[in-house]
């Protein structure tokens, strides 16, 4: 079956769209970007997603495309259309078609949106086998990342070093300060050596998290402390644990870093603890959604 994206209003054969050369988001990198992830046919944390794409947006000075409640129709046609109930609906907003000049298009044009939808494999039924090695990787990134821009070249040079080196993440750290910031696509979390769950805190150099937001707000619930304050590229060495959230990662375990394994190379129990926590809310748990008609 041929993949189904919407572009501008229709509903295209993958093979068959395309967007105008002349489009800002070719052009200049200029728009902005979300995916939300399907698990059995139910949006996971879908309300944290679009109100992210809102600020998102606003932060750029783009409008949105549509109104809120007409986007969630049309990503839901997208994933029916492509028979996803486990899956990624990616979303891109562009500033629009314009003659090439830097500056915004003197008279307002429409914002582009692009949605497609992709099967991914199931949620993991165990924590054996879902981790990962990560590479500690400068971050060279512009200085507003808590905007979720399409501008990744740095995050793509990062995730190629990544792979070069055989591991699966680059953990971005500031060369000046040496803190760590997050993943090249993920939020990096660690157990530090005195057994407190840290997190780097949000701010301009960090994307705001959605699986972040959902699993601090469920280990609140359960009365699980974290310390969200600077993470330093030498305490890696030192760490208990290690994982990364994200909305493909769900919580993953960090093996390794750079190398080096992380304590005895395995699943601690902090991380066992926080992906059955999390798994229960993807699973079971409230999800902000409608489920998905098959």
């Amino acid at each position: 079956m041929s993949r189904i994206a919407y572009v501008n209003g229709r509903y295209l054969a993958q093979r068959d769209a395309s967007v105008n050369i002349e489009d800002r988001g070719y052009q200049f990198g200029d728009g902005i970007y979300e995916v939300v992830n399907l698990v059995d046919g139910a949006f996971l944390d879908e309300d944290l997603h679009l109100r992210r794409l809102e600020r998102s947006l606003g932060e750029i000075r783009l409008t949105m495309p549509m109104p809120l409640h007409a986007l969630r129709v049309v990503i839901r046609e997208v994933a029916r259309r492509n028979r996803v109930l486990t899956g990624l609906v990616y979303m891109q907003v562009n500033r629009g078609v314009a003659r090439r000049d830097h500056a915004f298009p003197r008279r307002p044009v429409p914002p582009s949106l692009v949605v497609t939808a992709r099967h991914s494999p199931p949620y993991p039924s165990t924590i054996e086998g879902w981790n990962i090695a990560a590479i500690t990787h400068p971050d060279l990134r512009w200085a507003r990342r808590d905007i979720k821009s399409v501008n990744l070249l740095p995050n793509v040079l990062a995730r190629q070093a990544a792979r070069e080196a055989g591991a699966g993440e680059a953990i971005l750290f500031d060369p000046a300060t040496r803190l760590v910031t997050e993943g090249a696509a993920t939020s990096f979390w660690l157990v530090d050596a005195e057994g407190a769950i840290r997190i780097p805190p949000l701010g301009e150099i960090i994307l705001p998290g959605c699986t972040r937001a959902a699993l601090l707000a469920e280990m609140a619930e359960a009365g699980i402390a974290v310390d969200e304050r600077p993470v330093s590229v030498e305490e890696l060495e030192t760490a208990r644990e290690a994982f990364l959230t994200s909305a493909g990662s769900f919580v993953k375990p960090v093996l390794s870093i750079d190398g080096r394994p992380v304590a005895d190379g395995r699943p601690g129990p902090v991380t066992r603890r926080l992906f059955d926590l999390f798994t229960r809310h993807a699973l079971g748990g409230p999800r902000n959604s409608v489920r998905q008609a098959a």
